[in-house]
C-alpha cells in the first residue's frame, strides 16, 4: 500500500503494509533512526515524533491510518541543534546514555508549543517519556530553560 504524508517538510510516498508502525518506517524505510525503539507499546516515549503538531508514540501508529498527515522527527527540528529545546538540553547537560533523548526533546518542543512557560507540575503531566539515566531534574531545568528563550 502506498501512503502519502509530508515528513520534516518534504512530501513522501511511503510504500509499506497498512498495519506497519509508523516508527519502523522512518528507522528502516526512510533511514530516519533518530527516532528509536525502546518497548514497542508507547510506554517510555523513545519513538516519540510529532504528527500533526501533536507528540505522539509512533510505535503504536499504523502507516496506513496516516494519509496525508505532517510527521516531524527529531531530524525535522532543526538542522543545526538550533532548537531551544536542544540548545538547552546542552545547556543543562541533560543526556547521559542518550537513548531516550530525542524522544524526551520531541515530547518537550511539543509541550512549549502548547504552553509556553509550564509549571514543574505541567511538566511532570506532559512529559511521561522513561529515563533509565534518571536525568528528569535536567529535563525539568532544561524545558525551563528553554521557555525563556
Amino acid at each position: 500500500m502506498t501512503t502519502r504524508l509530508t515528513i520534516n517538510g518534504q512530501r513522501r510516498a511511503v510504500e509499506a503494509d497498512a498495519d506497519t508502525p509508523l516508527l519502523w518506517v522512518l528507522r528502516d524505510e526512510l533511514g530516519l533512526t533518530g527516532t528509536k525503539f525502546g518497548c514497542g507499546a508507547g510506554l517510555c516515549g523513545a519513538c516519540t515524533v510529532h504528527l500533526n503538531g501533536q507528540a505522539t508514540r509512533s510505535c503504536l501508529v499504523p502507516i496506513g491510518s496516516l494519509e496525508g498527515a505532517q510527521v516531524h522527527t527529531i531530524e525535522g527540528l532543526s538542522k543545526d541543534r538550533s532548537h531551544p529545546v536542544q540548545k538547552a538540553w546542552i545547556a543543562e547537560q541533560v543526556p547521559q546514555c542518550g537513548y531516550c533523548q530525542s524522544g524526551m526533546i520531541m515530547a518537550s518542543a511539543a509541550l512549549l508549543r502548547q504552553v509556553p512557560q509550564p509549571t514543574d507540575a505541567q511538566i511532570e503531566e506532559a512529559i511521561t517519556n522513561l529515563c533509565r539515566c534518571g536525568t528528569y531534574q535536567r529535563v525539568k531545568r532544561a524545558i525551563h530553560r528553554a521557555a525563556k528563550t
